[in-house]
């Protein structure tokens, strides 16, 4: 990138013989972007990106459906392959500008470009992997907490590249995941302790409250099983929530080295670089640390078995959570589905409402907590 090649030009008919052989080529005025590898990431849908292959997209970016956030129009510009021929646009007169090109801006606008950069914001230039402020060639753990109070906006602004975190060949395989390991380590897991819990409920010893009365104890029968496996499910839903609120999105001082690495290690990764697709499930040999500290505080307050219960529906909500959370960035669900909607939200957490929409396999918690992602609305046009 950067200014040291003139951009390519390209003529309309090179621009629709690729897009016949099926590259998803769109512009933005004279710009052009391909975008054929990111059509099936695209929160709005493959065919809607496919449909609009080869034409102006600059007006469709602020929607409806959808306004594109400053982040979606610098994420455009890592696409950027040239410049159409001129002359070879036919442009709609009032199309709004794109990122790349200067306007005379009046006071009125001012505030607006903050959200909308109608040029290139010098912000806009973290594409630009040789000027970024981290040195994308070496290992990226160890750098971040240098940023100091450049790092929150940083890790915000998302970029399509893998992440590289350790020097150490070997702790930086025990810092990735492919989605399906997830499923064969814990999926087993889960079935073998259901069937423990399950035939210990069987034996019929278990009462609740017998550490404080025998006589008014309450046996807890077989039947129960599911019901309080769902019950640890619904409380994994709440835990996910207020894990990914309080201990992803705690905001590192600014001051503090460890802290802004932590939170790297943590989630910062998973925000810089949210398509990295061996990042995007939680490696099975530090999860295992913490679902062991949640597996001993239940069995510290709940009687054997019933803690066990609980502890396994949990479980089993953690794994479909995190397949989720793999679908929802890697998968194209159709539209009008609940997981098309959950990724459009999703992906809206990433690159505009950071501070809000914290449930990733359910939006419940979202409500009574106050961090629900508005809905959009569009004031209707004659």
């Amino acid at each position: 990138g950067g200014a040291m090649a003139a951009p390519r030009s390209f003529s309309a008919a090179e621009v629709r013989a690729r897009c016949a052989q099926g590259a998803c080529l769109v512009r933005c005025r004279r710009r052009l972007y391909d975008l054929s590898g990111f059509v099936r990431l695209h929160p709005g849908g493959e065919q809607l990106l496919r449909r609009r292959a080869g034409t102006d997209v600059s007006a469709a970016l602020d929607g409806p459906p959808h306004r594109h956030s400053a982040n979606a129009r610098r994420w455009l510009e890592q696409y950027y392959v040239g410049e159409m021929e001129p002359g070879e646009e036919q442009v709609p007169p009032a199309a709004p500008a794109c990122p790349g090109h200067p306007e005379p801006v009046d006071e009125k606008t001012a505030d607006a470009t903050a959200q909308t950069p109608t040029r290139l914001d010098p912000r806009c230039k973290t594409v630009d992997v040789e000027k970024d402020l981290v040195d994308w060639q070496k290992p990226l753990l160890w750098q971040v907490g240098y940023l100091g109070e450049k790092y929150d906006e940083w890790v915000h602004q998302p970029v399509d590249r893998p992440i590289r975190l350790f020097h150490s060949d070997f702790l930086e395989s025990l810092s990735k995941t492919a989605w399906y390991v997830v499923f064969m380590v814990w999926a087993p897991v889960v079935l073998y302790l259901s069937w423990v819990s399950y035939t210990s409920l069987a034996q019929g010893n278990t009462r609740l409250f017998s550490s404080f009365t025998t006589e008014y104890s309450i046996p807890v029968h077989k039947y129960y099983f599911p019901f309080i496996f769902l019950l640890g499910m619904f409380l994994w839903s709440l835990l996910e929530y207020l894990i990914h609120r309080f201990v992803f999105h705690m905001k590192p001082p600014a001051s503090n080295y460890y802290l802004i690495t932590l939170h790297f290690l943590l989630h910062g990764q998973h925000h810089k670089s949210p398509f990295d697709s061996s990042r995007l499930v939680f490696p099975p040999v530090p999860a295992s640390l913490v679902i062991g500290f949640f597996y001993g505080v239940l069995q510290l307050l709940l009687p054997e078995v019933l803690g066990l219960s609980v502890f396994v529906g949990g479980l089993c909500g953690y794994v479909i959570y995190d397949m989720m959370h793999y679908y929802l960035h890697y998968g194209s669900p159709k539209k009008g589905t609940y997981l098309y909607g959950l990724k459009a939200y999703h992906v809206k957490h990433h690159f505009e409402h950071q501070k809000s929409g914290f449930g990733i396999s359910t939006r419940f918690w979202d409500h009574p907590f106050r961090t629900l992602i508005p809905e959009e609305t569009f004031e209707k046009e004659d």
